[in-house]
């Protein structure tokens, strides 16, 4: 069995890649992405054109670890090229909900009735755009347009109530990769 488990991921044409310990800086035109990976077994460099990931103990654990990082850079290098897209859709049944995009937070309002409106939390960089019952979301990071998409839907949820009658919300309809 070896001891050491290496990976290389090609670094494409016009992407520019650093690495500083174990935090990976990637950026293309005006776009910058930074993403810090708290796995210390595992050591990132980059040399020349690929970027090198290397775990000392190859064992089942390292294996993985190593893997799920690579899996991570792919989709941070996939994401300078072009954005992750999110489509959602608003449906009411009960009550004519109303939703705004107010600077960092996502405005429900009349949800159920309700007098009081619902927020959810956009994270920097992702864009959301609201045309008539469909709700766009798109980021080059995708799991800051993944946690978006996740906030409106957990902000718009039904609690304490039938959910066979009660079907209002704002659902994910599509996500990136599902046409891959």
């Amino acid at each position: 069995m070896k001891s050491l488990y290496e990976t290389t991921i090609q670094i494409p044409d016009g992407v520019n890649c650093t690495s500083l310990g174990t935090t990976l800086n990637c950026s293309k035109g005006n776009t910058q992405l930074v993403k810090k990976f708290e796995v210390h077994t595992v050591t990132i460099s980059v040399k020349g054109k690929e970027i090198v990931l290397t775990c000392k103990k190859a064992n089942k654990k390292g294996v993985a670890n190593v893997n799920a990082i690579a899996a991570h850079i792919n989709n941070l290098l996939l994401g300078l090229n072009e954005r992750f897209v999110y489509e959602m859709e608003i449906c009411n049944v009960h009550f004519p909900m109303t939703v705004k995009v107010d600077k960092d937070n996502f405005v429900i309002t009349n949800f159920l009735g309700e007098k009081v409106p619902r927020n959810a939390k956009i994270l920097p960089g992702v864009e959301v755009k609201v045309a008539g019952t469909k709700v766009t979301i798109s980021s080059a990071d995708i799991e800051k347009a993944g946690q978006t998409a996740a906030n409106i839907e957990k902000a718009s949820t039904v609690t304490k109530k039938d959910r066979r009658i009660f079907q209002d919300g704002i659902f994910i309809i599509k996500k990136p990769g599902a046409d891959r």
